[in-house]
């Protein structure tokens, strides 16, 4: 058995319009924004989804939206999503970049949250 959660809602933008995204999000969002001081290409968009984190992720790619699920168990979440249809498009350290039926993208983090946090969120898969 494993568990996972969502953990994050990232709104991925082209590096060079990365500060004018988070401005317009904060802005449009009505919170604050500020930058991750452990992972410069995040600026966090504060309390914008309750119980979710919430940023501006500059890449070097397309403009679009993921969702981070984070797990106990990394690969176990992976398999499981891939059941259902996912495919497995990268791994970026202990991360996994899946795309979901529909196109979108996904990916599957370690554990991020506080203990009490992932404990009372996350759902228990088989």
């Amino acid at each position: 058995m494993h568990r996972s959660r969502p953990y994050a809602l990232l709104i991925d933008t082209p590096e060079p319009e990365a500060a004018r995204s988070a401005a317009f999000w904060s802005a449009a969002l009505g919170v604050s924004a500020g930058p991750d001081p452990e992972q410069p290409q995040f600026t966090d968009l504060h309390e914008a989804v309750p119980g979710l984190v919430t940023a501006v992720q500059a890449v070097d790619d397309a403009p679009r939206f993921h969702l981070d699920i984070e797990s106990d168990d990394v690969e176990a979440e992976t398999a499981r999503l891939i059941a259902l249809g996912a495919t497995e498009v990268s791994r970026w350290l202990e991360c996994r970049i899946l795309r979901v039926p529909g196109g979108h993208l996904v990916c599957v983090v370690p554990v991020a949250s506080p203990a009490e946090v992932f404990d009372t969120r996350a759902r228990t898969w088989p």
